[in-house]
């Protein structure tokens, strides 16, 4: 490991060194590629830094303590070194995280599709729910939401709905999303006042790039139709929606948010991609049985991952046993615990099957 990590500061260096000549913004792909190299390589360099800095206030305060004779002075140096032995571990522990083998998607904006399952119009109203919680995690993070097809149920509920979230690193954030969420409340539409458990389905994908995927638009059938349901004068009296068919695949597509049919079609084609790009991501995962145990629960659109019970307040992920009892902040998009002690599980994992396989 600490091979590697002196190939990484020098590589630093050369990277600085690249970026510091005076025509490095004449190849702006060039530049791109070394800014991007700088971004990754600073956090690691700056740490293995750190760590060497304390491994040296380690040594330093072993030699001195073979040296000093005062009491004093030797409780002092006795406590710094016990400081710095706590801090080498903790900075070995990052620097292993921070080797760890980066999820190529992280970085890249996601297509969310959210269906009713379970429960009727209960699901659809829990479907809008979880819709929301999205929306106002992305807006503390300045991500944009962009609203491909929605159908709506009537009662302000979504029978499906799908986006895009828009941002930097928003893959990294929300992948563990994907699955089943269950909830557990007296719906709206009980009149005797019983609880009721309904379920919607989750599934996130990394926005795939025309790199990524090869796309025949030759095994591709365009239909236009009218839109249905709330869009305004212009949406609903003119032929704008799109619906996409794969043929190969099967996989069908509708977008009808944009007046336009070209938008719509630009749309579709974007689901349609990343839908084929997380297929292919499911076969590399299932050729790699053992690397897909230790990652916490990515993708899988049947695994229950969360029950947000109403009665109790709380949520409870049961993918990491975590429990939280502040259900109405959850859902007002406040996330971000549950999203970093997954991550946190996450990687963990990875170290533990990291260290067997060493």
């Amino acid at each position: 490991m600490f091979d590697k990590l002196e190939d990484l500061q020098i590589r630093l260096e050369e990277v600085l060194s690249a970026l510091g000549e005076p025509d490095v913004t004449a190849d702006q792909n060039r530049f791109r590629r070394l800014m991007k190299e700088q971004n990754e390589l600073t956090p690691i360099v700056e740490t293995y830094q750190k760590y060497k800095g304390q491994k040296q206030t380690v040594e330093d305060s072993l030699s001195m303590l073979e040296e000093e004779n005062d009491e004093e002075m030797r409780e002092m140096l006795k406590e710094e070194l016990a400081l710095a032995r706590t801090s080498v571990e903790e900075l070995e522990r990052q620097l292993k995280v921070l080797l760890l083998p980066k999820d190529p998607n992280d970085e890249k904006n996601v297509i969310v599709e959210i269906r009713a399952g379970a429960g009727g119009d209960e699901a659809a109203l829990f479907a809008a729910d979880i819709f929301r919680m999205y929306s106002h995690y992305a807006e503390t993070n300045h991500w944009k939401i962009d609203t491909i097809n929605s159908n709506e149920n009537g009662l302000g509920g979504f029978k499906e709905i799908v986006f895009m979230v828009n941002g930097q690193g928003a893959y990294s954030k929300l992948k563990y999303e994907s699955g089943v969420h269950r909830v557990q409340r007296i719906p709206v539409t009980e009149s005797g006042g019983r609880i009721h458990t309904s379920t919607i389905t989750v599934a996130i994908m990394p926005e795939a790039e025309e790199v990524d995927v090869e796309l025949d638009l030759n095994d591709c059938r365009f239909d236009v139709f009218r839109a249905s349901g709330n869009g305004g004068q212009c949406v609903n009296t003119t032929d704008s929606a799109v619906r996409l068919t794969h043929i190969p695949t099967g996989i069908v597509v509708s977008c009808q948010d944009e007046k336009s049919q070209l938008k719509n079609k630009d749309k579709a084609l974007k689901v349609l991609r990343s839908r084929l790009y997380e297929m292919e991501l499911e076969k590399k995962h299932d050729a790699e049985a053992q690397a897909r145990r230790s990652q916490v629960g990515t993708g899988d659109r049947s695994e229950k991952i969360r029950t947000y019970n109403f009665p109790q307040g709380r949520v409870t992920d049961h993918r990491i046993k975590l429990t939280l009892h502040r259900l109405e902040s959850i859902l007002d998009g406040d996330i971000q615990e549950i999203v970093d002690s997954l991550v946190a599980a996450d990687q963990a994992a990875k170290l533990a099957q990291m260290n067997e396989e060493a």
